[in-house]
């Protein structure tokens, strides 16, 4: 088949548009005049959005807003970045402030696509200011061509545009937040993240809704991962059994059981650890997934609405590790730990205790029937014994406040008690030092006074 004859596609699209062929000599713009113009456009996702036709109609706007005024000379277009991160951090919108800014600049204007693709809040205005210092004209199809902030009209359009982008915006994240919430606690659906340790991932099945099925989309849920399945199980017994998670995580440790990043390293690459840690057996133990329920959003998003709780889903979603009494039982093991005598043990100086030897805070640790803090440099009771480390510090609270008193009292007033000091020891000790800024560096030899910034 012969190709079209040079001119031919431009031809067609004048008489598709009703043009009239007999007058029209031409389609094509002249690049000897008119503005330079740089086009900007984005687009939130490349998952769920096509860059390139995001990109295109964006263009087409911009394209049939400056015709016969000029022609785009540089394209920038931010994919994957949401319109509330700042111009500076958007990675083509800081090529195209550079680009035209620089003194061999060949752009006089900037043309946007559509406003609420470019701006939000106070964005636009932000980018006014700064066109109008470089001399840089700001076009926009809402105003028909180049920004005016003069005219009335325009000041009173921009507002408007800026503040339903802005609740666009709340609006978008809202519905999401919404319909995810509802998705969890409704229909127990797996939103996405990496599986909690203990389970893997397999097909659920195609997706409910019939466009993303026709694409073919399918749902994923949780199941027992048959290599660390039975560990989850086996840390819950030992924690019903009253075992502390120190002692829990020191068993896995010796046993050789894999932690979560050397167990799924390809899901875990932002971690390096390769031994269980105090944290990561009780963050498991806290984990209300081991039920079967799908939960999502523990950490509240601030949000009003149903979207700023936590989810968690009101029938079975995956099979339970762990039967819900159990759990529960889990919680209350962990949160109920009190003295043998009944009493609660108050730590007056807790934080305010550096090691001078490795920098780190003292633990606080009740001995002998009273307060004292101690520093291990760094070893935990999750580590095996015998590993070489720096001698234990230990320092005793009642010790470190009758000295303390004393310099503080001297230094406070000539030799003679502070008013602070009037009230009870401990407490007025730790008030003065948290109201002057110092902590205690102590390094088994002595201690020391020292600020806190320069810690």
């Amino acid at each position: 088949m012969a190709a079209p004859p040079a001119g031919a596609a431009d031809l067609l699209a004048q008489w598709m548009n009703g043009k009239n062929l007999a007058t029209t000599t031409s389609t094509r713009p002249d690049h000897g005049s008119g503005l330079r113009f740089a086009f900007y456009g984005r687009t939130s996702t490349t998952r769920h959005q096509d860059r390139v036709s995001s990109q295109g109609w964006q263009r087409d706007m911009a394209d049939e807003l400056i015709a016969g005024h000029g022609q785009v000379a540089a394209t920038y277009f931010d994919a994957g970045t949401s319109r509330r991160v700042p111009r500076r951090q958007r990675p083509q919108a800081a090529q195209l402030m550079t680009a035209a800014s620089s003194p061999e600049s060949v752009i006089d204007a900037i043309v946007i696509g559509e406003y609420e693709r470019a701006f939000t809040g106070t964005q636009f205005a932000t980018l006014y200011t700064w066109c109008a210092r470089h001399s840089i004209q700001l076009w926009l199809p809402e105003t028909g061509g180049p920004v005016d902030l003069a005219n009335r009209d325009h000041r009173a359009l921009l507002s408007l545009l800026a503040t339903q982008s802005q609740r666009e915006v709340l609006r978008a994240r809202h519905r999401v937040l919404a319909a995810m919430h509802n998705q969890a606690t409704q229909q127990g659906r797996y939103l996405g993240g990496r599986p909690p340790y203990g389970y893997q991932l397999v097909d659920a099945g195609p997706h409910p809704n019939p466009a993303d099925a026709r694409w073919g989309r399918r749902l994923q849920r949780l199941a027992p991962d048959s290599r660390t399945a039975p560990h989850v199980a086996w840390m819950f017994r030992q924690r019903l059994a009253g075992h502390s998670v120190a002692s829990i995580a020191r068993h896995l440790n010796e046993r050789g059981i894999p932690c979560p990043s050397s167990a799924d390293p390809d899901r875990n690459r932002h971690r390096t650890r390769s031994a269980w840690t105090l944290r990561t057996v009780a963050v498991i133990l806290a984990n209300p997934r081991y039920t079967g329920r799908q939960t999502w959003n523990r950490r509240a998003t601030g949000t009003e609405g149903p979207a700023s709780t936590p989810a968690l889903s009101t029938k079975a979603a995956h099979p339970a590790l762990i039967t819900e009494q159990d759990f529960v039982a889990a919680q209350q093991v962990r949160a109920a730990r009190p003295a043998s005598d009944g009493q609660t043990r108050r730590f007056a100086l807790a934080g305010l205790i550096h090691c001078g030897v490795c920098n780190r805070r003292l633990d606080s640790h009740w001995n002998h029937g009273r307060p004292t803090y101690r520093c291990r440099h760094g070893h935990t009771s999750t580590q095996r014994a015998g590993q070489p480390r720096p001698k234990t510090l230990y320092v005793r609270e009642d010790h470190l406040v009758d000295e303390i008193s004393i310099r503080l009292g001297d230094e406070g007033n000539n030799g003679h008690t502070t008013p602070e000091l009037d009230r009870p020891r401990r407490r007025s000790v730790a008030a003065a030092l948290h109201n002057s800024g110092k902590i205690i560096v102590y390094d088994g030899a002595g201690w020391r006074l020292q600020n806190i910034d320069s810690s």
